[in-house]
Parts: C-alpha cells; sequence; structure tokens
C-alpha cells in the first residue's frame, strides 16, 4: 500500500513533528511534507496552540508548486473551527491531489471527519503509515481525547537496591548530575509535574525546566491533603501552581491563592485527595503528559489509583540499605499471581546510571 519513498516522506514529518515536543500543548505534534514529483517543495510542523497547524506552513512554503502535490501529515488534517481555521480547506485550496495521514485525528470533532472531507472533494487519501510512531509521539492528547484523562509518567531516582531517599528523607543526590540533566527533558514535554507535600517539605524543589531551552513551563501541581505547605516553598515562587487539597479551610486556601497559586478541593472517603478525579480534573484543563516527581507513598498511592501509564526509572550504581524509603509504597503480596507485570520499552545508559522505561503489561 506505501511505497519506499512515502516510508521516506513520513519519517520526515515525524522528524518536523518532533521540534514541536515542547511546546504544543494543549495541541499534538503534528508534521507535514509536501512532495511534488518525488521532490520535497514544503515542509512546516505545529509550534504552539493558537499559531498555524504544520500543514498551513508547509503549504506556504510550497506555494504554487503545492497543487498536484502530495501532503504527507503525522496527523489527520483538522476539519473543525478552533484557534486556526481547518487544514482540510486549506489543503483543497491549495490543489492537492493526495494527503497520506499516518493516523486519525483522535479528538471527537474530527475522527475521521477531515479524511472524509477530502475524500469527497476527489482527494486520495491513506491513513496508517507510521501510525505507531505517531501515535507514541502524541500519547498524551491520545489519551486525553479517548479516557479523558492524560498520560501519566511516574519518575523516581533510585538506588541499586531500589531505595529513594535516606531514612530522614535526605535524596539529594542519589542519581548522577547527566540522570537529572535527562530528567529535564521529560519534563519539559510534560505539560504538568505533580508531585506531593513530603516531597516539597523535605527537598524544596522548584520544579521547572532548567537544563532544556523551553519556551514554556509545565504547570506545577502538589497533592496536599492538609494544606500544609509552607508559604516559603521554592515552588510556590512564581509560575502557575495549583494545589490539590482534601480540606476546604477558607483561610488557608486564601493564603495560597493571595500567593499566585490555585487550589482544588477533591477528598475522598479517607480524607486523602482522590487521585483519580485530580487526574481527570487535569484532563479536563487540557493537560495531555504528567510527570510525576514524588515520594514513595504518593508513587504507591498513584499505582493503586490505577492511574500510571508510564515508569521512568532512574537506577545509580550504589546501595543505600534496608533502612532507607523504598520505590513504591504498596501492599504487601501474599503470592505472585497478584504481582504487577511491566514491559520494559526502553533501556540505556544515563552518565553512570541506567534508564528505564516500562509500562504496564
Amino acid at each position: 500500500m506505501f511505497s519506499s519513498s512515502d516510508h521516506e516522506f513520513m519519517s520526515r514529518a515525524l522528524q518536523l513533528a518532533r521540534r514541536g515536543l515542547y511546546s504544543t500543548t494543549p495541541n499534538p505534534r503534528v508534521g507535514c511534507v509536501i512532495v511534488k514529483d518525488g521532490t520535497v517543495v514544503g515542509e512546516g510542523y505545529h509550534e504552539r496552540a493558537g499559531e498555524p497547524h504544520a500543514e498551513v506552513h508547509a503549504l506556504r512554503e510550497a506555494g504554487e508548486r503545492a497543487r498536484g502535490a502530495t501532503a504527507y501529515v503525522t496527523l489527520e488534517p483538522c476539519s473543525h473551527h478552533g484557534r486556526t481555521p481547518p487544514c482540510v480547506d486549506a489543503l483543497l485550496e491549495a490543489g492537492i491531489a493526495r494527503v497520506v495521514a499516518a493516523m486519525e485525528d483522535p479528538n471527537p470533532k474530527v475522527a475521521g471527519d477531515g479524511l472524509r472531507r477530502l475524500q469527497a472533494a476527489g482527494i486520495a487519501t491513506a491513513c496508517g503509515l507510521l501510525e505507531a510512531e505517531a501515535r507514541e509521539l502524541n500519547l498524551g492528547f491520545v489519551a486525553r481525547m479517548t479516557r479523558g484523562r492524560p498520560w501519566l509518567r511516574l519518575k523516581v531516582a533510585a538506588s541499586l537496591d531500589g531505595k529513594t531517599a535516606l531514612n530522614n528523607g535526605k535524596s539529594q543526590w542519589i542519581t548522577s548530575a547527566a540522570a537529572r540533566r535527562d530528567a529535564h527533558h521529560w519534563r519539559a514535554r510534560s505539560c504538568a509535574i505533580l508531585t506531593g507535600y513530603g516531597t516539597v517539605r523535605d527537598d524544596d524543589p522548584q520544579l521547572t525546566v532548567r537544563d532544556v531551552a523551553t519556551t514554556r513551563q509545565p504547570l506545577r501541581v502538589v497533592v496536599d491533603s492538609r494544606l500544609e505547605i509552607s508559604a516559603h516553598a521554592k515552588v510556590l515562587q512564581g509560575g502557575k501552581v495549583l494545589i490539590a487539597a482534601a480540606v476546604d479551610d477558607g483561610d488557608k486556601i486564601a493564603a495560597l491563592r493571595a500567593l499566585g497559586a490555585e487550589v482544588v478541593v477533591l477528598p475522598n472517603a479517607q480524607g486523602k485527595v482522590d487521585l483519580a478525579q485530580l487526574i481527570d480534573e487535569l484532563g479536563r484543563r487540557g493537560i495531555n503528559e504528567v510527570l510525576s516527581e514524588a515520594g514513595f507513598k504518593l508513587n504507591g498511592s498513584l499505582i493503586a489509583a490505577g492511574v500510571v501509564d508510564e515508569l521512568l526509572l532512574y537506577f545509580a550504581p550504589s546501595l543505600l540499605g534496608d533502612a532507607a524509603q523504598g520505590m513504591f509504597n504498596l501492599p504487601e503480596l501474599s503470592d505472585l499471581g497478584g504481582r504487577r507485570d511491566l514491559n520494559i520499552t526502553d533501556l540505556r545508559r544515563v552518565g553512570r546510571d541506567v534508564r528505564i522505561l516500562a509500562r504496564w503489561v
């Protein structure tokens, strides 16, 4: 169905789409390549919401050469009016003869309608070329569009014996500077960074992207059931912060709002923050990817709540001993049949450390 040339041009479109890895939220990362007589005549990618989509950039570069050409797009062209006009209309007006999409748009406002409109206008269409790669690039957007909540990536930095902090809470630094720099790339691509009050109290993190050039900072989210966070916490110093609480304490909420933070009260039956409701709330706010950087208690609670999609694990070549804090606070198993199996999707060295990406089987 697809030629080697089709694969080549779609691969290029995916390369372009990755340029928007840190900036397109809440929109998907999309690239477009326009080809005429075997030659690329236009390229483009979507950089940020509210600005032209990939197809528009590519068509502008192609100009009149777009007439009769093929457009390779990593996501089905949009057919609805959002902040910008439909890309389908731009493709039709430019006289594109064929459109190849890597995948259908999971947005219910599109969901195949873009391709159908092109077909109805006599444009040849094809879909599914390098679909797996395109989905992987936009797994957060796909998750939010299809299930209403973002993709949650849980990051843990641990010793080789699975310890994340000493018994007194000290954890800086277990992994190397190279691993910490690598983690900032994951922060940069995330729409939100999630942590708990315990981590804020013990480590006082900024939770900002510092080692990667980026035009935006993710929303910082702190799970703080009893609103115990200090007014002097670094995470409250500039930038958007959302505090998720379980108590509706008017005075504390007013004090936090005076510092520029937003507070949502989402209690569960145990008097803790309802984590599933919190992740759903982030989805309603247009959050595609969440990076959790928390302690072992919140790590375990997130897993138990069923909201963790992926584990990002950094292991340092060191041992901290049994008394140190572990990675996940999970209930004891009496039978191995109750274990949660994982599929390792990526394994590599980062400096002197080992990085593992794993997803539930």
